[in-house]
């Protein structure tokens, strides 16, 4: 598939700590033009595309667990991929999912102050340490100027929540660093995943088309923030203090949302964003059940 970046000769590597088959992770970024760092064996795609595939070898981990190796491990993967890159002048995009702040919380000894496997607080302390000892390294690299690093999460712990959807659950972190010719700035809007690289690309003064639904933050008004939340059953949509959630069996819930107490407040159905939310979802299903996410096929 010749997706946007490609398009301007990057390459695309996507780096999983455990087998790719997990979640048919190999399956969705090799359909959609990334080679595959992983700690897999062997090829699991499908028939419709081809993608590399490189397994992450015995002599390159220190640690691994059931989810697979510790973050250090990943990212010195990350590097040595970017190394080769950058030594045969070839642009790259790297994608890393980390696994170290997942239960059983394990990671190698001595890192940090808290012992392994004693729980989430140190996962998430060594999940930190780990980007803070690639980011050392990594500005030393030839490549480490020329390169911006983004970092987001892809949910909360226990994001299923004590409502229909806990929206503070939701609320995750992202960051963009080493971005040129750019101040230090925090944004406060209101914004999905979706809207990460879109804002990203901004930045970076690229035009693109796209059939996805993300938006560059910084070039919409308040009227058109929103937030896209979910889970296996559940889809919601969330703008300013309202959420509206669309459940089983056509059901319908909404609220008003509190955000410094996290509280949900059942009202009455807003008509207008009842609207909205299934425009949202229900053509995003229409146009991938068509085959028209791809501009090609327009």
């Amino acid at each position: 598939m010749e997706t946007f970046l490609k398009k301007k000769d990057i390459l695309e590597l996507f780096f999983y700590g455990g087998d790719g088959y997990f979640d048919n992770m190999n399956n969705f970024f090799g359909g959609n033009g990334f080679d595959i760092v992983d700690r897999g064996r062997g090829y699991l795609f499908g028939d419709s595309f081809t993608a590399k595939r490189t397994n992450i070898e015995d002599a390159d981990i220190q640690f691994e667990n059931a989810w697979g190796i510790c973050d250090e491990d990943i990212y010195k993967q990350v590097i040595k991929e970017a190394d080769k890159s950058f030594a045969n002048n070839t642009p790259f995009f790297n994608f890393i999912m980390t696994t170290s702040n997942h239960r059983p919380y394990t990671y190698p000894d001595n890192k940090i102050d808290i012992p392994s496997g004693t729980g989430r607080y140190g996962a998430v302390k060594y999940t930190d340490f780990a980007i803070g000892e690639f980011l050392n390294i990594i500005k030393s690299k030839p490549w480490f100027n020329n390169t911006v690093i983004a970092i987001m999460a892809d949910h909360c712990a226990s994001s299923a929540g004590k409502w229909e959807l806990n929206v503070g659950k939701y609320h995750i972190p992202a960051l963009i660093y080493n971005l040129p010719n750019t101040s230090k700035i925090k944004l406060e809007k209101q914004t999905s995943q979706i809207d990460f690289f879109p804002t990203l690309f901004g930045y970076l003064g690229w035009n693109y088309k796209s059939n996805f639904y993300g938006k560059d933050i910084n070039r919409i008004n308040e009227n058109e923030q929103r937030v896209f939340i979910g889970n296996y059953r559940k889809l919601g949509l969330l703008k300013n203090n309202k959420l509206i959630v669309l459940g089983d069996q056509k059901k319908v819930s909404s609220y008003t949302y509190e955000k410094m107490t996290n509280i949900l407040q059942p009202v009455k159905e807003d008509a207008n964003l009842l609207k909205e939310i299934i425009s949202y979802y229900q053509t995003n299903d229409y146009r991938y059940k068509k085959g028209l996410m791809d501009l090609k096929k327009e």
